[in-house]
């Protein structure tokens, strides 16, 4: 019990898991809510793709230029600005809905919008995390808010299928909305002292580049962008893909939607809790995480009933958390600390950032050839590339990794 919660007998990132356990709920509300009046606008699965998307586009196209910025300031005071404009953003739509006056067009700029916060809060706390914990406690803080999303995902989801029942969508976005404050307060009152700081890189010209050239020549490092990317793009859809599949497979509504987010949320919770207390990183596993993980999205594409769907969900859900903890713990410890920004930075634009390109894929895959198919597809591309890309190759050249922790590997 003390390995697996070891993360939080730090007092900064107990406030901060605290903080984040509400908040995230309440965008798992929001991100449930934001699908479903999509759809009750009109839209169709290529909308919500397109909607999902948006809120991705300025971390593709600028997600590196993002991570320069994120490794020359300090962070906290970063990520308190970012969760400030999250926060005004969620209250717009909730307003909007509210007083009748929203419009497809406006969840698009809204959407949008909150594309630009993400590009440079992704970075922030991702790395921020390290800063809080060390890298001796990195591994477990990583799963442990690996769990913190599942668990948010399982209650958010759930909670927001009920209020929108009940009282309409926008009660979805204002909690959201509220939520953001809870972790303004959590940066606010954490112990400086106490933080184990990245160096602040000084402004000079050709850092983008370099951080470019650092993720390429680093196969540690490159290895597992590379399978995120694909993993990015073409699996992690389940905002696109899920209500569909209670819509038009299940006939369901948007309970039914937010139940089969639960039963992620709830397989990635338990597994998770069994993972934090096991340090370890490295390819051999993460290859073999991906592998089940695509595994998983493929009996779920498979399930002929919504009881044996959610069964299958369950599975999805805990072999999410396994890879991207893996994944994410690799990344981080491979990485040298003056470059963590900008790699972390192109960690968000492989996990998030492929959205635009992926989410209305998906959608319109699942559109035209039915949910199932859009599903699939993502299981496919996930066995795949791990079979392709989780073991890395030197390059001619190449300076060594930074060294994972002792008994990190297999």
């Amino acid at each position: 019990m003390s390995t697996t919660f070891g993360a939080l007998r730090i007092p900064n990132y107990r406030r901060y898991a605290v903080a984040q356990a509400v908040s995230l709920s309440g965008t798992w509300m929001q991100r449930v809510a934001q699908a479903w009046l999509v759809l009750e606008l009109g839209g169709s699965g290529t909308d919500v793709g397109l909607v999902t998307a948006l809120q991705f586009v300025p971390l593709l196209v600028l997600g590196l230029w993002a991570g320069v910025v994120v490794d020359r300031v300090d962070k906290r005071r970063l990520l308190v600005v970012t969760q400030l404009a999250a926060a005004l953003l969620a209250l717009a739509l909730g307003l909007l809905v509210a007083t009748g006056t929203v419009r497809l067009w406006a969840v698009m700029v809204l959407a949008l919008a909150l594309g630009v916060v993400h590009l440079f809060d992704n970075p922030a706390r991702q790395t921020f995390v390290l800063e809080m914990v060390g890298p001796g406690q990195l591994a477990n803080a990583v799963t442990l808010n690996s769990v913190t999303v599942n668990a948010a995902r399982t209650l958010g989801p759930a909670l927001a299928g009920m209020l929108i029942a009940t009282a309409g969508t926008a009660v979805c976005f204002l909690v959201n909305a509220a939520s953001y404050l809870l972790v303004v307060a959590a940066f606010t009152l954490m112990r400086r002292d106490e933080l184990e700081p990245s160096p602040v890189v000084a402004r000079a010209p050709g850092q983008l580049r370099a951080g470019l050239a650092y993720a390429s020549r680093t196969p540690e490092v490159r290895a597992p962008l590379l399978l995120m990317a694909v993993v990015g793009t073409l699996a992690y859809e389940f905002q696109v893909v899920l209500p569909l599949m209670a819509r038009f497979v299940f006939d369901g509504s948007a309970a039914t939607y937010g139940v089969m987010t639960s039963c992620m949320g709830g397989g990635a919770v338990v597994t998770g809790l069994l993972l934090a207390g096991r340090n370890r990183s490295g390819h051999r596993s993460l290859r073999v995480s991906a592998q089940l993980f695509g595994a998983s999205i493929l009996l779920a594409a498979a399930a002929p009933t919504l009881a044996l769907e959610l069964v299958v969900l369950v599975a999805v859900g805990a072999a999410s958390i396994a890879f991207l903890s893996l994944a994410n713990t690799t990344v981080q410890l491979s990485t040298a600390p003056e470059m963590r920004g900008r790699v972390m930075a192109l960690w968000s634009i492989a996990f998030l950032g492929t959205t635009p390109i992926g989410g209305p894929l998906v959608g319109w895959v699942s559109e035209h050839l039915g949910p199932r198919i859009g599903l699939a597809l993502g299981g496919v591309a996930t066995i795949v590339a791990a079979a392709a890309l989780a073991r890395p190759r030197s390059v001619p050249g190449q300076l060594p990794p930074v060294p994972l922790l002792e008994g990190s590997r297999r």
